[in-house]
């Protein structure tokens, strides 16, 4: 503080500083204080008053850790999302962030996944990641919520994930062997007829808690935009869609697009996913923030993991 900001004198400074330190820093009331130091409990209001906006006093809501609570507050309140984390973390490699968003996922998703909860969970890198650092979660039925996408390099898949988020909770594990996308629509209407896609398709309806990954509709932004044919990828443009949520497209104000890929998907739907009390999107990189606003303005995401740049876009800070 600039002691020339504070309009008394040094007297009338000393006792503002002793009645600011009894009320902010010891707890104690305005009566107790009153009593202290003699003086009115008006008088004490307008001292402690006095210090805050003079600058004797100021209050400062910070955590030295991973976690940015400030644009994580603001975030969730301007997109109204049920639960937002921002890491504070610069935008960096995309293995890194990935890391260090599926830490932050595993921790959330600790603190807020009960035994009364069902939780749901879709193939995506991020979401890889977040099983990979999970430590702790309550005895949950886990249900696999896609198939799997091969990819080249790559030994996880979706039941690797279910089947290990499973052993965690102690709870059981609905899961299947089908790949994301088949050659056909009737290849895949086929497929949901078998016991063991039709058994975890069943509890879909049951899921109130999801953990999803989020894309955005371009080269290097989307695995499944990545695992495409280019008359695939170019078709669903030419539908307006501008992500993808876990194999849900979306145009930019958040509608699905059905088409003919979408037909030949293994995993939930638009709105079979709208239908979960909680979506939880793991979202890196400025670029998806199109994607993120659509996803939140369609009611598909209603929670965010991200970090602080992506955060900072989304509230037209960035």
């Amino acid at each position: 503080m600039d002691p020339r900001a504070f309009d008394g004198g040094p007297a009338l400074l000393v006792l503002t500083a002793s009645v600011a330190r009894r009320y902010y820093v010891d707890g104690r009331s305005k009566v107790d204080i009153a009593d202290e130091f003699q003086l009115s409990r008006f008088k004490v209001a307008r001292l402690i008053e006095s210090a805050r906006t003079s600058g004797l006093v100021r209050i400062e809501i910070g955590y030295a850790g991973s976690i940015d609570v400030d644009l994580s507050g603001r975030l969730q309140e301007v997109l109204g999302l049920h639960h937002a984390l921002v890491v504070d973390s610069p935008e960096g490699h995309p293995e890194t962030l990935r890391q260090q968003l599926g830490k932050a996922a595993a921790d959330l998703l600790g603190e807020i996944v009960t035994a009364e909860d069902v939780l749901g969970l879709a193939w995506a890198r991020a979401v890889s990641a977040m099983t990979a650092s999970l430590t702790r979660l309550a005895a949950t039925p886990v249900v696999q919520l896609t198939g799997a996408l091969a990819r080249n390099g790559a030994d996880d898949n979706s039941i690797e994930l279910v089947r290990e988020a499973a052993r965690i909770s102690g709870g059981p594990a609905y899961l299947f062997y089908a790949p994301l996308i088949v050659p056909d629509a009737a290849t895949a209407a086929a497929m949901r007829q078998q016991p063991e896609i039709a058994e975890a398709f069943a509890h879909f309806g049951s899921v109130t808690k999801a953990v999803v990954g989020l894309g955005s509709w371009a080269r290097g932004q989307s695995t499944l935009y990545d695992a495409m044919r280019a008359e695939e990828r170019d078709e669903l443009s030419r539908c307006g869609v501008i992500g993808d949520i876990s194999g849900v497209f979306v145009d930019a104000e958040g509608a699905p697009v059905e088409g003919r890929l979408s037909e030949r998907m293994i995993g939930i739907d638009a709105g079979q996913m709208k239908a979960v009390p909680e979506v939880l999107a793991i979202a890196y990189g400025k670029a998806k923030a199109p994607a993120v606003r659509a996803a939140v303005r369609g009611g598909l995401v209603n929670a965010l993991v991200t970090h602080a740049s992506l955060a900072r876009t989304l509230l037209g800070e960035g």
